[in-house]
């Protein structure tokens, strides 16, 4: 089997104590967190590890860059989780500064060397304090750029091809709002993107200029795996590591295109190194049936790493794998058509309040159901009760689905266990907004983040009660 291991970019803050277990198994995990502490204390930032190796849920953040590091920590422990069990990579690829993280993994940059980058690049960004926002559409790229293109401004942008049908605009806040509304005029979902910095625009040519300026240069080394970068079409050569972090700054990340090109040069799995599915959630939606695997996610992340080894190893031999070429800008992969995507993950932990939810349409989604007028909200009065919210939920969900209400179970994770992606669940939250004339509700972040029937529920019904004693 060969394994593409993938770096998720600006994801929430990690859960404490995520890195306990590896850093109690794996002399490598403990020596990788030994340097990336160490390089945060020369810059005047807190330990990052002890967070993440005790069981505390509480953070001592310090702006975005102790963010950033705590990102890192966790890819490269899952990493060097991964090496030790056996797994070793065909290719490793980052999204967006995710990039970053995997040249440390691959070996082309120390991982004190990556640190130090991370929180120069945080730095320059804080210092541009650009009004900047991004914005993630459930369409694909070609209709999300004709949508940016509707405002004609030059730092509105597409950013982001991810999946077939999500893609991600950067732009100046006030037109992207502008952009959200269009958005919800043609029915397609949308959801601002709760990340410290907007990048990927012409707008961020300064804080490219900056970091050039500013950045130590760091020595490069050859690398033990190969790299693949989404915003340069190509595998990263002997490019220097600041231009590199630099021109991903206002430059397009094509995922979707280097997923498909390297699924059609022999990639059958890929592997999340991170806490929850997100990159693995662009592959299952551009490569549908492909094997995606997300190691923190399962409850014994040790024990899913072996049993990928063992297939690994039960698979035989790799297949001589192809070198990637760059790909036009236009250019459009294709992928065969296959069953369903299959997970082997089971369904993921709770995700904390602040946590930012994945941004990805199905593979073959379901049409978006056409708008009704919402009924007038009831009141205390009319028996708005637990019970008759969850059944008007059932049925407005299971209407919307094509389920059955009765197959809606209360506590059925939305996402881990209906299957129902993040996108869809904010236009379906929308709509209950509107049905119980709760504004507030469409904005609660932790109804999507811990998403299920139970939770929706009983929001309505205090909120329906604290409107009603107002």
């Amino acid at each position: 089997m060969d394994s593409v291991f993938v770096m998720p970019g600006t994801v929430a803050a990690p859960r404490g104590g995520i890195l306990r277990d590896p850093h109690n198994r794996y002399e490598t995990v403990r020596e990788a967190l030994s340097r990336i502490d160490k390089a945060a204390r020369d810059m005047g930032l807190p330990n990052i590890s002890t967070r993440l190796i005790e069981h505390n849920d509480t953070s001592d953040r310090r702006g975005p860059e102790v963010q950033y590091l705590e990102i890192f920590a966790v890819s490269i422990a899952t990493h060097h989780m991964l090496v030790a069990e056996g797994v070793e990579p065909v290719a490793i690829v980052g999204q967006s500064i995710g990039e970053l993280w995997a040249l440390a993994a691959a070996g082309h940059l120390s991982v004190e060397d990556a640190a130090r980058l991370a929180v120069a690049r945080s730095e320059v960004l804080t210092r541009q304090s650009w009004d900047g926002k991004m914005l993630a559409v459930g369409v694909d790229g070609r209709r999300a750029e004709s949508l940016a293109g509707l405002m004609d401004h030059p730092n509105l942008v597409l950013a982001c091809e991810n999946a077939p049908r999500q893609s991600v605009i950067s732009g100046p806040r006030q037109l992207i709002e502008q952009v959200e509304r269009v958005a919800d005029t043609f029915g397609w979902p949308s959801l601002p993107l709760d990340v410290p910095h907007p990048t990927h625009t012409p707008a961020m040519a300064q804080a490219a200029r900056d970091l050039r300026a500013t950045a130590p240069r760091v020595p490069y080394g050859t690398g033990r795996w190969r790299v693949c970068s989404p915003w340069m079409g190509r595998d990263v050569g002997d490019d220097d590591p600041v231009d590199l972090v630099a021109g991903a700054l206002t430059a397009r990340v094509r995922m979707l295109h280097t997923i498909r090109e390297l699924h059609a040069a022999g990639a059958d799995a890929f592997v999340e190194c991170g806490e929850w599915a997100v990159v693995t959630k662009f592959v299952e939606a551009s490569i549908p049936g492909v094997r995606c695997v997300v190691p923190l996610s399962e409850s014994d992340p040790v024990e899913a790493v072996r049993a990928l080894a063992a297939e690994s190893t039960d698979a035989g031999p790799s297949r001589p794998y192809a070198v990637r070429v760059p790909v036009p800008a236009g250019a459009v992969a294709t992928a065969p058509v296959a069953a369903p995507p299959t997970r082997v993950t089971v369904p993921a932990p709770t995700a904390p309040v602040s946590a930012p939810v994945s941004y990805v349409a199905p593979a073959t989604p379901a049409p978006v159901a056409p708008v009704v007028q919402a009924p007038a909200a009831p009141s205390v009065s009319d028996g708005l009760n637990y019970a008759s919210v969850l059944a008007e939920l059932q049925t407005l969900y299971g209407d919307f689905l094509g389920y059955p209400p009765d197959l809606l179970g209360e506590d059925d994770g939305l996402e881990s266990e209906l299957g129902v992606e993040s996108l869809k669940q904010v236009v379906l939250l929308g709509r209950v907004s509107d049905q119980f004339d709760l504004p507030d509700l469409r904005s609660n972040s932790s109804l999507l983040s811990v998403g299920t029937l139970r939770r929706i529920a009983e929001s309505v019904v205090a909120g329906r009660a604290e409107a009603a004693g107002r």
